[in-house]
């Protein structure tokens, strides 16, 4: 994971437990002085926002607990790996594109940060400027060339 990646999940951490958890005690509070809780919608769906949000800081704290955070600025080479900002044209329609290959947990496609279990990552791991690479698509098997790989 990139120090960027781990500081949003931190951040998303931080702000559940701060405001989110406290919110919706208070949201659960206020839905039972209503009565009857067995026909109470206000207290069901706190409680179901309240199951998500335990079950998201659960999972958050297990994520950066275990973290391993990688600087790719301290990395260098001209192959594609972790971390690298790789620049694309697609070959069928040559449009460009610029992607971040970084962790799972921190992929956001429209950020440009693609995740290293995609097919696309995958195919581009270890390739080099130059090089193309295909990769299965519902629509047929795409085909890119890289036009540029930086660190940092």
């Amino acid at each position: 994971m990139t120090a960027p990646g781990l500081q949003r999940l931190n951040d998303e951490l931080r702000q559940l437990k701060a405001e989110e958890r406290p919110a919706i005690i208070r949201q659960i509070a206020e839905a039972r002085t209503h009565g009857d809780l067995s026909e109470n919608a206000e207290y069901h769906a706190a409680r179901e926002r309240q199951s998500f949000i335990e079950g998201r800081i659960a999972e958050l704290e297990e994520i950066v607990s275990s973290a391993e955070v990688i600087d790719p600025s301290s990395l260098s080479g001209e192959h594609v790996k972790f971390g690298a900002h790789v620049w694309l044209v697609e070959e069928e329609t040559e449009k460009e594109s610029a992607y971040q290959i970084v962790g799972v947990h921190e992929a956001d496609i429209k950020g440009g940060r693609l995740s290293i279990s995609s097919p696309l990552a995958k195919a581009l791991i270890g390739k080099k400027v130059g090089d193309t690479v295909s990769v299965p698509a519902p629509g047929g098997d795409r085909s890119y060339e890289i036009l540029g790989v930086k660190f940092g």
